[in-house]
C-alpha cells in the first residue's frame, strides 16, 4: 500500500481535504502534518461562531452527537471524514488509513494547488482552537 504525506502549512483546508479524501478512496494511506497551520477562509469571528455552534449542539446529555473535537489534528480528521462516504464500507476503511499530526514529517508533499493566492481573510486552525478555550 502506498503511503502519502501532505504538509498542511499554508494550505487551504478545502483543497487539501478533497485531495486527501480522493487519495484515501484510491486505497492509499495518507498522513497530514502541521494540522494546526492549515488555513480556513473567512473572518475569525465567523468561523469561530460556526464551529462553536456545532460544538454546543452535542452538549446537554446527548450521547449521539454531533461531536466536534477541540484539538487541531482531531478536528482536521473529523472534517476530512465529512468528505468520505461514511455510510459505506469503503469510506470507513479509507478513514482508518488517515493519520493527522501537529508536528513535522520527513517526506511531505507541498503541491501548489493547495495554496491560495490572494488570501485576504483566512485563519489558521490554531487561531480557531485558541479562541475556543
Amino acid at each position: 500500500m502506498e503511503k502519502l504525506e501532505f504538509d498542511g502549512r499554508g494550505a487551504v483546508f478545502g483543497r487539501l481535504a478533497s485531495k486527501v479524501a480522493k487519495e484515501l478512496l484510491k486505497g492509499k494511506s495518507v498522513e497530514v502534518y502541521n494540522c494546526g497551520e492549515i488555513l480556513m477562509s473567512g473572518r475569525l469571528d465567523d468561523v469561530k461562531k460556526e464551529l462553536l455552534a456545532k460544538i454546543r449542539m452535542g452538549k446537554g446529555g446527548s450521547l449521539k452527537g454531533p461531536k466536534y473535537p477541540r484539538n487541531a489534528e482531531k478536528l482536521v480528521k473529523r472534517m476530512i471524514r465529512g468528505m468520505l462516504p461514511w455510510d459505506r464500507t469503503r469510506g470507513r476503511e479509507a478513514y482508518r488509513r488517515l493519520r493527522c499530526f501537529v508536528g513535522e514529517g520527513k517526506n511531505m508533499l507541498r503541491p501548489k494547488e493547495f495554496k491560495y493566492n490572494s488570501l485576504r481573510k483566512a485563519v489558521s486552525i490554531n487561531q480557531i482552537i485558541g479562541g475556543l478555550k
